[in-house]
């Protein structure tokens, strides 16, 4: 019999508790959605007012994969939803606002992807975002090398960087923007990656083009465009072990010397939350964010 959770007044239907999720570790569904319900308060946050795009994995990451955008059937009457526009069209996309639309969504079993501009602008990007992909043999560590160089370009034009774990191979920089459209934030995030190339020529290649990337860190600056997401922070990645898109100090990353020790798991966090806080919290303060030059 499928157990009825209510939360915040929300009555929920929670399949499959005992479900192995994570093969490497035995972590089951159950622990996937104590994991959300814990971190909550740290997440909703970085979610609210932003379309979600869902990469699914309900039978774990040996399973069947896939992105659903549009709101998937069966969704309650009470999650909130909203018409997005598209390049094909406009579709009408989930709005994950609250803990029970959370904790509804986590059932699913899926990684958390959002754009880089919330609801009411839509096209407007109000968070510039890197995706540093390492090619082997590279790995994080020269991802955070990468990182602390863009972080000081940054800071020259008067903007202030981020760093979260991508969850996988690599490492994400995120800084928030006053408003400006998603074709400047990207030119702007390009111009960056090619100064990057110029200055580390050994290290960074800025084409996605596969047969430059062994052994280089790709700055992945096309996360700008307006159709694109990315890894929300927080969520859980669809990997072997129940590896988090984890926000890191800029100590871990200045102090990287192999990739475990920006490798955290969803028992991770929660002590990290309570040492840290939400690292990526100026992220969601209007007047700290920085303007294009």
């Amino acid at each position: 019999m499928t157990p009825i959770t209510e939360v915040e007044g929300r009555r929920l239907a929670l399949s499959n508790l005992e479900k192995v999720l994570y093969p490497a570790t035995g972590f089951t569904k159950g622990e996937v959605l104590h994991y959300y319900a814990t971190t909550a308060e740290v997440l909703l946050p970085h979610l609210r007012d932003r379309p979600v795009s869902f990469l699914r994995y309900p039978d774990g990451p040996d399973g069947q994969v896939f992105f659903t955008k549009n709101v998937p059937p069966g969704t309650p009457d009470w999650v909130t939803t909203a018409e997005v526009p598209r390049s094909e069209g406009p579709a009408r996309m989930v709005l994950v606002q609250d803990l029970a639309s959370l904790i509804w969504a986590a059932n699913l079993v899926t990684e958390f992807h959002t754009h880089q501009w919330v609801l009411d602008a839509p096209g407007e990007a109000d968070r510039l975002v890197f995706d540093l992909d390492p090619g082997t043999p590279a790995s994080i560590v020269e991802c955070c090398e990468v990182a602390l160089w863009l972080r000081e370009r940054l800071a020259a034009d008067g903007i202030e960087a981020y760093a979260k774990t991508a969850g996988s191979k690599g490492l994400h920089l995120l800084a928030a923007l006053r408003p400006v459209s998603s074709g400047a934030a990207s030119e702007y995030a390009k111009q960056l990656a090619v100064e990057a190339e110029k200055a580390m020529p050994r290290l960074v290649v800025h084409r996605m083009t596969r047969s430059l990337r062994p052994g280089k860190v790709f700055v992945d600056w096309s996360q700008n465009a307006a159709r694109k997401t990315t890894a929300t922070p927080y969520t859980l990645r669809a990997r072997a072990r129940p590896l988090v898109s984890a926000p890191v100090t800029w100590g871990e990353v200045e102090e990287c010397r192999a990739p475990g020790q920006l490798a955290f798991q969803a028992p991770d966090i929660a002590p990290r939350v309570q040492d840290y806080g939400d690292l990526l919290a100026p992220l969601l303060d209007a007047d700290a964010a920085g303007s294009l030059p």
